[in-house]
This record gives C-alpha cells, structure tokens and sequence, in this order.
C-alpha cells in the first residue's frame, strides 16, 4: 500500500450541500459525506441538532434555516461530542444546550486534545477557526430520556440514550409525529463510520436493535444521503452494523492468533473495502477504527484519548 495523505488533510474541494424538508416544520441539510444537521420546528422556536466545526459554518447552514423559518433557536442538541460537530455552536444563540450527561464529561475529559486532533484530520471543515470562542459545554444534560414539547399542535420531539456506540454519550433525536429520527453518528447511510472513541461489541448489538425497534420512516444519519422509507432506514442500519461486525470479526481472529495492529488494519482493510472503500471518509477512517477496536478486544475497555501526535503515529503505522 502507498503512502496516503493524512485522514482528511488532502480534501479541500467544497461539497454541494443538499437542503431537504423532510416534513412539514422537519428539515435537514447533508453534504456529500460532510457532518449532517437538522432543525425542528416549534410553535414559536426551533430545535436544532448539531453545530458543525465553527461559527461560521454554523451561520451558512443558518442562513439557510432562515430561508423557511424565522424561529429563534431554544435547544441546540448535540448527539455526541466531537469537535467537528458541536465547537460552531456559538451561531445559534440558544437558549440552552442539551446532550448526554456522559458528553458532558467526555468534553471534560478529552475535549481539547480532539478539538487540534480533528482540526488536524479534517481542516476544510474549520472554515475560519479563530471564530471559535472555545470548547462548547451543554448547559442541559440528561440520562436516560428528555422530551421537549414543541407547543400547540406541533407535538414534541423525544431524546433518547439507546447505549454506548459511537462515543459513549451519544444520544438520538425522535420525533414522533413525522416518524423522522436523527440518530448522530449511530448510523449513516453509505458513508464509511468513525468508530476511533467507539464500543464496538455493544453498537453492533444492543445499541442498533433499539435504533431498530423505534420503526423510523426518515433517517438523518451523522454522514451521507437522508434515507426514506422503512425499507432503507432498515438497510442503512444493517449497513452500519455489518461494518461493525466485520471489524469486530476481522480484528478478533487477528488477536485471538496473537497478531499485530498492522495485521489486523489489513486484514478489516481488505475485507471492508470492496463495499465501503467507495463511500466517504473510508480512508481516514479505516486505521483509527482498527485501533480501537484492537484495543477493546485486548480488553481496553475505554477508548484511548486521541492526540495530534497519536493520529500522525497510528496513520504512518497503518496507511504509511
């Protein structure tokens, strides 16, 4: 395998970002693999779901929002940490900030050591970063289940900790009357995942059968295309989920011989691409997932704080 440029660092072309009422009062805007964002519609606010990387990429999506809606915004919700998802949420003005009490701690924990990691992987999404203010805490954390009552007819909109996944603080955002579900990271739909901070063993199980049991009709996943109809909703699940297992699989025969790091990046490289090598961020991705899932099957059970230094080490090793 050639030298590779690191994660993201080479893609700098712009991508055509995509703007969809889902329902009416439910929107969403997708972006050829780029971090997805949604909005919904209140009686006389928005809810909005995610935040982008900075403050001036929150504005375009904003200004977009703006073009249906004049709604001020009362919740921004973050389905999980990751900077490329929540430090652009000083654009909004809300009212308050909601997530995961489990996010809450992860930006305690590690939130500046990702922040320069993914400014590092991904710098086009950083679009003029001295306009972030700093790390974006929530304001309004829960456990289990928040609901949030969107007024008169407009129904209301449920927030849901299904279990560990992705990160272990994500959380999904149901809203019942348009059976549209907002699942973060959790899920995405021909797009490659970043499982770097995953559990892998309990997302490709539990965490996606509860996804599964709530009967979406609409998915916005974290990355790729909106997907109608329970059919696809169903497919963009299990989708997610053999990517999963197929590292699971791949990863655990490697380690149960006593194999290196190396050999099990080839062995899920070689198994993974010929169906997710063509969907977005496949190669950046690929050796940071294979670096924790290696870790969890030798019985690390929290994931390793990802440093710039870490990243540059793990990609010369595996895509060097």
């Amino acid at each position: 395998m050639t030298s590779k440029p690191f994660a993201s660092s080479a893609d700098l072309s712009p991508k055509q970002e995509r703007f969809e009422t889902i329902a009416p009062g439910v929107f969403a805007m997708s972006a050829e693999g780029d971090p997805n964002v949604g909005a919904i519609e209140g009686e006389n606010f928005l809810v909005c779901i995610e935040a982008r990387a900075t403050p001036v990429a929150a504005r375009r999506w904003l200004a977009r929002l703006r073009e249906v809606t004049t709604k001020p915004v009362r919740f921004l919700v973050l389905s999980h940490y990751h900077a490329v998802r929540v430090l652009g949420a000083s654009a909004f003005d809300a009212t308050a900030i909601v997530a995961h009490q489990h996010t809450a701690e992860l930006i305690e924990e590690r939130g500046r050591q990702d922040w320069d990691s993914e400014f590092g992987r991904m710098p086009r999404l950083f679009e003029e970063p001295d306009s972030i203010p700093g790390l974006t805490r929530p304001t309004m954390t829960f456990a289990d289940r928040l609901n949030i009552e969107l007024g008169r007819d407009y129904g209301r909109i449920e927030l849901f900790y299904l279990g560990r996944g992705h990160t272990r603080g994500d959380i999904v955002v149901w809203h019942p009357e348009s059976k549209t579900l907002f699942a973060g990271d959790l899920v995405e739909a021909e797009a490659a995942l970043y499982t770097g901070d995953a559990y892998h063993r309990e997302w490709a199980t539990t965490t996606l059968d509860n996804v599964r049991a709530l009967r979406v009709e609409h998915l916005v996943g974290g990355r790729g295309k909106v997907v109608h109809g329970e059919e696809e909703v169903l497919a963009a699940i299990e989708q997610s989920r053999a990517f999963l297992t197929t590292l699971l699989d791949e990863t655990g025969r490697v380690v149960d011989r006593g194999g290196s790091l190396k050999e099990a990046f080839e062995a899920c490289y070689q198994a993974l691409n010929p169906i997710y090598g063509q969907w977005p961020i496949f190669e950046h991705t690929i050796p940071f997932d294979v670096a924790r899932v290696f870790d969890e099957l030798k019985g690390v059970e929290h994931p390793v704080i990802w440093t710039a230094a870490r990243d540059r080490e793990v990609w010369d090793q595996l895509q060097g």
